[in-house]
């Protein structure tokens, strides 16, 4: 196996110099290329109205990215709803909480990050506040199936909100498989998108970075396996996985 060429399945940072990915290229002298696996579009106000879920019934949200933050209030400007002050954030990552000031002013008492992007520390924070319905906005894959089944496990009352749909983008024309050596993945709607794109694609000694158990067990069931991981308690984000992964890599080429 060699790495020499990596492809991120999501679109390249706004200052690539700036970011992890530009340490990780630098360190290991290697090519890292992005391309969004699959276009995203938002529920609309109609759209949403069929799933008879009243958003405004909900006195907390649960976040798990940025970008259903972005379709939650797309879609509550789109239906004309003012969300109250008195509402509640949950949270997955610090990252994802402080991202909630694009909409709204962060105030510590109604804001709630889990430590270290760990599941069960939003579990955790999702028992304590049993006694409120929670709101939980996903795409059309549902929301992280650990954490709804611990709330189910826990009676915590919540209602899953599609806010967004997404389709594979066109990969075909734009990007040569056969050239990486790893492909790094975020999303199922990734997966899906790879083969749909790539019906013959086999793995070989391609390796497989995963963002989260969502993402591995849609790659198993493809067929193919992760060999990196992320996030766990000693790698938090999947630069950091990457990072000790071409480390190991670079060392046992010596």
């Amino acid at each position: 196996m060699k790495i020499k060429n990596i492809l991120i399945s999501q679109n390249a940072p706004a200052d690539f110099e700036k970011s992890p990915y530009a340490d990780l290229k630098h360190k290991y002298s290697i090519n890292i290329d992005f391309y969004k696996f699959f276009k995203i579009e938002s529920v609309t106000a109609i759209e949403f109205r069929h799933s008879k879920i009243n958003i405004l019934d909900h006195p907390a949200v649960v976040f798990t990215s940025k970008n259903t933050i972005d379709h939650f209030f797309e879609l509550c400007k789109d239906m004309r709803l003012e969300i109250p002050e008195t509402m509640k954030y949950f949270c997955s990552t610090e990252a994802v909480a402080n991202y909630l000031q694009k909409y709204i002013q962060y105030r510590k008492r109604k804001i709630f990050a889990a430590k270290d992007s760990n599941l069960s520390s939003l579990n955790d924070l999702l028992y304590k506040n049993r006694d409120l319905k929670m709101l939980v906005p996903c795409g059309p894959d549902g929301a992280s199936a650990q954490m709804l089944e611990f709330m189910d496990a826990k009676g915590i009352q919540y209602d899953q909100a599609h806010v967004f749909t997404t389709s594979p983008a066109n990969l075909v024309d734009d990007i040569d498989i056969k050239k990486y050596d790893m492909i790094v993945m975020f999303s199922p709607n990734g997966v899906k998108s790879l083969q749909a794109n790539f019906p013959d694609f086999q793995q070989g000694e391609v390796a497989f970075a995963a963002l989260g158990s969502a993402v591995t067990t849609a790659l198993e069931n493809a067929g193919w396996k992760a060999q990196v991981i992320a996030p766990t308690k000693d790698y938090p984000s999947i630069t950091d996985a990457l990072d000790a992964f071409l480390k190991e890599y670079a060392t046992r080429r010596r």
